[in-house]
């Protein structure tokens, strides 16, 4: 059986009062346990082992790590540092962090495909934009179209009807686009022996 989300213990070692709200909001359900920094944290919680250590690293430090408590185990511990601006920026991740560790009813992951796809883009569309990138969409949709039709194709053995009906796709449209997007097709050897 998976953990539940009261499960779930995040320690924060930052003073800004946005981060601060910014991840109570996104680990609601969770144990966030929060101080301005490691001399600040109660002798218990210094003792504690944490699924996740958000660490605020302070200007003119190369290592977060010297922030965190020496006798705290960080062996099974995912450690986030970073400035205010970068602890702020990654809000994103620990969504998804977040939803990882919520269960649904059927003891499955709570993260949909939508928020995966929507969090995996959101460093590439930034950089387009910023690249004075053009054309997004055609470019997008080509590069989650291909691996589709390729599952798809594993998935019934390279049967292009059995594949075009599970796509919800023409037989004919699927055959242009294997051709358009250069998908290797593997024939089994009964369709290869009679076709010649």
């Amino acid at each position: 059986m998976s953990p539940t989300s009261s499960a779930f213990s995040i320690l924060l070692l930052c003073g800004d009062p946005d981060v601060q709200s910014q991840v109570t909001h996104i680990f609601k359900d969770a144990s966030v346990t929060m101080a301005k920094d490691a001399a600040a944290l109660p002798k218990e919680a210094a003792r504690r082992t944490f699924d996740v250590v958000i660490v605020e690293s302070k200007p003119g430090s190369s290592d977060g790590t010297a922030a965190i408590p020496t006798n705290m185990n960080l062996t099974q511990t995912l450690l986030i540092t970073g400035s205010r601006t970068v602890l702020k920026r990654a809000s994103k991740s620990m969504q998804v962090i977040a939803r990882q560790n919520t269960t649904g009813a059927n003891g499955k992951d709570a993260l949909s495909l939508e928020d995966y796809l929507e969090w995996k883009m959101g460093d590439f569309v930034k950089g387009m934009r910023n690249g004075s990138g053009r054309n997004l969409h055609p470019m997008l949709i080509t590069a989650i179209e291909r691996p589709l039709i390729t599952r798809a194709l594993q998935e019934t053995k390279g049967n292009q009807i059995q594949a075009a009906e599970l796509l919800g796709l023409n037989r004919n449209t699927l055959r242009k686009k294997i051709h358009n997007l250069h998908i290797p097709v593997k024939r089994n050897r009964t369709t290869q022996t009679r076709e010649t």
